[in-house]
């Protein structure tokens, strides 16, 4: 029988320690983020020529209104708010009437398709992690639509499919999301999501005979699971309070703090200790070591006894480093400690003593990044994977020996390096400028393009930005951007803008709340940058980003219409007075601030993108660039209604203006969500309606690659 509790975090908790795992096993190369692709002169193409659209015209009910601390905000779509009623249906399918034609119409469309599906189909494969007497690794054979987990009873030995997401549906649409071997390896808890969506059902699964359990539980959200000792039971964040369940009878209460959201409630957990982040690292009895950044931006280790908490024993092991973010860390070999830091956007990774905190060795890599680690405290070995913009995912393994001293040398091994056919590298080159935002402060940036790229303003460029919620945008392969670059003869630009991790806690406090106009200001010299130096134009230059990103697209498309030729504003947060009244977004608030705050609400009205929608009268002969919202309708991250409402007031405002000859279309995905857990075939598709977007708006042209024999 499995005991199975929810572990949720109290709002209220201000430093939770919770175990951090680093990003093992993350199948990166499966699922790129999606990327415009572009090409050649706007007079090669006649699909620049201008459209007339016949914008649907959505009903405006002029009587709702929202008020904050005095002002009455018009919300005249906000009937959309509800995605079930026939009219918001209606209105979908009326987008979509008009977006499919245009995205779907052009000869290339094939060609463009069939080399995107070409070029995915190579192997991938995620890094072994031993659980108890097996290992398990993710195989991807190359255009399957889920990464399958197969067992081993060794290194060498037969790999079995032990769990295949491909066949619990049809079409691809039930995807595996969180998941924990138990510390003894004979059970695996798993999470199963449908049509992208963020709800899960956990299941267990023996696994020695591979059969399930009949325990499986439902409607559960952003799942973390955690073992307990004995094996024989989990605990699960759910809402992020604290609740222990034990099957098959309810809850004794525990204190006298109960859930208000779960009956079967049995008590918070909550540490009030102060406003940063903790993760636990490991433990040595009541020795335990946290990662904080906690008087430490960058963050450090520190070791904390449980025997005697106060704040004033606690001991720093590791320095926080004043130049490197600790991006994680976690115990290995019995008494090693793993470190990886971002050092300007670039993974290194380092041995530690966990006595000392000693360094004992830096291990070798290449300019990139380490997207899947695995290794724990009792095995000796250890697997990392790396990649970078140019090299497909190389899988090391190294058997740390039980004595190292400082400055000694470890054997590595490259276990498995991914090949994908008919790609040379050496075609390509990779830049990392540093350039100047508004306020002087200096920007990195990654361009891509092909060797010899002549900067003479006019290439197809691709500007693709997040700046939120400290996510690093880090070197990775994706072959989207290799036919980017090969076939359109493009330029892809990725800044590290403000509000991102590259830099610790000082850049995500750069561009989040009060601050959050940096962001956009990075973005946009980002653009200027690269026009000045003579990779692109504006007519030549595409934006994208998606979720926080796509805030960041659609308000730089509000603030400088001009300076771009196109947009993708990919499943957006875009009405930034409601955000946090829609699915989980009150937890956005520590980026974003919130409208109940009087100083915020005015800070979020002056970027919100839904509420600075240019007219005619401010545009005064400019246009919009092309626009491209995407959204999924099963989207319960982002709601659609961000994209639904945006779209439905940029096409009444620009309908009739004469000189809005761009498209300002919505793409409405069916049975899909945020993007987590995507199929293959849908990926496929929607990159490829991306690139015929650009090909028919821009004019950018598709020179197919020939293959080698």
């Amino acid at each position: 029988m499995l005991k199975l509790s929810s572990s949720i975090w109290s709002k209220s908790a201000r430093l939770n320690f919770t175990k951090s795992f680093p990003r093992a096993v993350r199948f990166l190369a499966s699922s790129p983020k999606v990327h415009a692709n572009t090409a050649k002169t706007l007079s090669q193409s006649k699909f620049k020529a201008m459209t007339k659209f016949d914008y649907p015209k959505a009903r405006k009910n002029e009587s709702l209104v929202d008020e904050y601390h005095g002002v009455k905000i018009p919300d005249p779509y906000g009937w959309m708010e509800d995605p079930d009623s026939e009219e918001t249906k209606k209105f979908v399918d009326e987008e979509n009437a008009i977006s499919r034609p245009y995205l779907e119409d052009h000869p290339d469309r094939d060609k463009v398709k069939a080399e995107l599906t070409k070029m995915w189909d190579y192997p991938k494969y995620s890094s072994p992690q031993r659980q108890g007497d097996h290992y398990f690794f993710f195989h991807n054979t190359g255009l399957q639509n889920h990464s399958v987990m197969y067992i081993q009873d060794s290194l060498d030995g037969e790999a079995r499919v032990f769990l295949d997401p491909n066949n619990l549906s049809d079409d691809g649409t039930v995807s595996l999301g969180s998941y924990s071997f138990s510390e003894d390896g004979k059970t695996l808890a798993y999470c199963l999501s449908s049509s992208g969506s963020d709800w899960t059902s956990m299941h267990f699964k023996d696994v020695a005979t591979g059969k399930e359990y009949p325990e499986v539980l439902h409607r559960l959200k952003f799942v973390s699971i955690a073992w307990t000792h004995d094996h024989k039971g989990v605990f699960y964040s759910v809402n992020r309070s604290f609740v222990p369940h034990t099957q098959n009878q309810e809850p004794k209460s525990k204190s006298k703090k109960h859930s208000k959201k779960n009956r079967s409630s049995a008590y918070h957990l909550t540490v009030n200790v102060a406003p940063i982040t903790s993760q636990y690292i490991t433990n040595e009895g009541p020795q335990f070591v946290f990662k904080t950044n906690k008087d430490a931006p960058n963050y450090r280790l520190i070791t904390i006894d449980f025997d005697n908490f106060a704040e004033s024993n606690w001991k720093t092991l590791i320095e926080e480093n004043k130049d490197d973010v600790l991006d994680w860390a976690t115990c290995v070999a019995n008494d090693k400690l793993i470190l990886s830091y971002i050092h300007h956007v670039k993974n290194v990774m380092h041995l530690h003593d966990l006595a000392s905190g000693k360094h004992l060795y830096t291990f070798p890599l290449d300019v990139g990044t380490i997207v899947g680690f695995s290794g724990k405290k009792k095995y000796s070995e250890i697997f990392y994977s790396f990649m970078s913009f140019l090299q497909p995912t190389i899988i090391f393994h190294c058997n740390i020996p039980a004595r190292v001293d400082p400055n000694s040398k470890l054997e590595t091994s490259i276990f498995r390096e991914i090949k994908v056919p008919d790609f040379d590298p050496s075609l390509f080159e990779t830049k990392q400028v540093f350039y100047p935002s508004k306020d002087g402060t200096k920007i990195p940036m990654f361009i891509l393009s092909r060797k010899g790229a002549q900067l003479d303003g006019n290439n197809p460029c691709i500007l693709y930005g997040y700046g939120g919620f400290a996510v690093s945008l880090q070197p990775g392969f994706s072959v989207t951007k290799i036919v980017f670059l090969r076939d359109f003869n493009g330029i892809y630009a990725i800044p590290n803008i403000r509000g991102g991790g590259e830099y610790g806690e000082r850049w995500h406090d750069g561009g989040r709340l009060l601050n959050k106009q940096n962001v956009f200001d990075d973005f946009q010299c980002a653009a200027e940058y690269l026009i000045a130096s003579g990779y692109t134009q504006s007519s030549r230059l595409a934006i994208q980003g998606g979720s926080n990103g796509g805030l960041l697209t659609a308000a730089c498309i509000n603030q400088r219409p001009d300076l771009f030729g196109a947009a993708i504003v990919q499943v957006g947060v875009l009405d930034m007075l409601k955000f946090n009244k829609f699915t989980i977004g009150y937890f956005w608030e520590s980026d974003y601030g919130s409208p109940a705050n009087s100083s915020q609400f005015e800070y979020l009205l002056g970027y919100s993108p839904l509420h600075n929608i240019q007219g005619p009268d401010e545009l005064k002969g400019k246009q919009y660039p092309a626009t491209l919202l995407m959204t999924a309708d099963h989207d319960d991250r982002v709601s659609p209604v961000h994209s639904l409402k945006f779209a439905a007031t940029l096409q009444e405002k620009l309908r009739d203006y004469p000189h809005q000859t761009n498209p300002l279309l919505i793409r409405i995905e069916t049975k899909a969500g945020h993007g987590g857990g995507k199929p293959t075939t849908k990926q496929i598709e929607e990159i490829t309606d991306v690139y015929c977007f650009l090909m028919k708006s821009l004019g950018f042209k598709f020179t197919q690659h020939q293959h080698s024999q």
